[in-house]
């Protein structure tokens, strides 16, 4: 199973020194980095600052930088933020899981999501 993920940004973060960095990895996340994420006070101010929270948690490598902070990630362009959010929700399958099924009336085939969650 693949865990780790390479990424190019369309824009890239520029440090300090000018310099220009687009290519890293992203690991897949766990509850744990999620749940951390939700307790951090900047998101509990501010919720929008999940986001940053989060993909600083699985952003582990930045070409030519050290460290991966939510400092840094604030600093991404909004192309950037973007496109790590849109990876970020692709390779952590998001979209609940759905199965193809039969209509018993019609015969038509269809898919539908599936719910794990116990109601009633």
């Amino acid at each position: 199973m693949q865990t780790v993920y390479e990424f190019e940004l369309p824009k890239g973060i520029v440090d300090e020194k000018g310099q220009v960095h687009k290519k890293g990895k992203m690991r897949l996340a766990t509850a744990g980095d999620e749940i951390s994420a939700t307790r951090d006070p900047r998101v509990l101010s501010n919720p929008s600052f999940l986001t940053i929270a989060v993909l600083s948690k699985v952003i582990t490598e930045i070409e030519g930088m050290e460290i991966i902070s939510a400092t840094q990630i604030e600093q991404f362009f909004t192309a950037d933020l973007a496109f790590l959010q849109d990876m970020y929700q692709r390779i952590n399958d998001i979209e609940p899981p759905a199965m193809q099924v039969v209509c018993p009336e019609c015969g038509k085939t269809f898919e539908t999501p599936l719910n794990f969650t116990r109601e009633g």
